[in-house]
């Protein structure tokens, strides 16, 4: 039984495999039509399916939001009731069907040929309704559904969701949009946390471990516990001559067995990196990767002040 579901799984697999390369295989022109329609629009995306195909259009719209081409979803059958209201002279249609007869959708061409919008269609029938009344189609026909009774949207919905794909990052590349770009649209994520959030924005200012220089190993330990960060910092805030980390501890404990004969003169790195507060995170983390470094003091490193720490693990 094991072995069965893992190879229904497999089929699956290859049927969707084969779908995807049978649907490349027919881009055309018509793609870079499509392209063109929405460069040349000065207004927005608004993409419109039912079903599956409507599930997939929401993905579609969220993809391209993200990567730099304002869109929306509108449901066909909200779009009587009102919504028709969100649709601008100047805004390009998205209407998926696969079959390009879906009642629901072909409902809004005769308002969308009045209202003089251009139209894509994306549909498995390039001789549909949906199809003819297009300025623009992108075709999706395929051999089968991965469905073994060919009627659950499989095969045709991931060919949908792919192309949604391909014509958002065709617009994306067109545009150049850039790292910085997306992490603009994305604050709350992992990209545009390193490529927008500063280190003065994360790192650590209260209760920094300052230690004097000739402080006994006794004090040294304290500070070091009491701030928590691993290691402590030589001086003041208004000069930093140089930082005990727990690694120079461990090292100073091998060469000075007796802990009465450790000066902090004899085991602090007197050349601590300091990094400026208004530095982005990315442009840190990748100077402690290169220095393979897990810290670094934030200040001003001509001047040695230290206003903060920041800590590679704790971000």
């Amino acid at each position: 039984m094991e072995n069965s579901r893992l190879s229904i799984a497999r089929r699956v697999f290859q049927v969707e495999i084969e779908s995807l390369q049978q649907v490349a295989h027919q881009l055309d022109e018509q793609f870079d039509y499509a392209t063109e329609l929405i460069l040349n629009s000065a207004g927005k995306i608004i993409v419109s399916g039912i079903g599956k195909s409507g599930l997939i259009g929401k993905k579609i719209v969220a993809t391209l939001n993200s990567t730099g081409t304002p869109a929306y979803f509108l449901h066909p059958s909200e779009a009587f009731h009102g919504d028709l209201g969100i649709i601008s002279h100047s805004d390009v249609l998205i209407l998926i069907s696969f079959s390009g007869e879906t009642d629901e959708v072909l409902k809004l061409v005769p308002f969308l040929k009045w209202h003089q919008n251009k139209l894509i269609a994306i549909t498995g029938n390039p001789a549909s309704t949906l199809a003819k009344n297009a300025d623009c189609c992108l075709k999706l026909m395929i051999t089968q559904e991965a469905c073994p009774l060919q009627l659950a949207p499989t095969s045709s919905t991931t060919a949908m969701l792919v192309l949604g794909d391909a014509l958002a990052i065709a617009l994306m590349e067109a545009r150049n949009f850039l790292q910085e770009d997306f992490a603009r649209f994305h604050p709350g994520g992992s990209l545009g946390r390193k490529l927008i959030t500063r280190v003065k924005d994360l790192m650590r200012t209260d209760n920094l471990p300052f230690i004097k220089p000739d402080a006994s190993f006794t004090d040294l330990i304290l500070t070091m516990s009491a701030g928590r960060l691993g290691l402590v910092i030589v001086g003041d805030e208004n000069h930093a001559e140089g930082i005990v980390t727990d690694g120079d501890l461990r090292r100073g404990l091998v060469r000075f067995p007796d802990t009465s004969q450790i000066k902090i003169q004899d085991i602090f790195n007197p050349k601590p990196i300091i990094i400026a507060d208004n530095e982005f995170i990315s442009e840190a983390e990748t100077l402690m990767i290169q220095k393979k470094i897990a810290t670094v003091l934030v200040g001003d490193a001509e001047k040695n002040i230290v206003k903060g720490v920041y800590q590679i693990y704790n971000s």
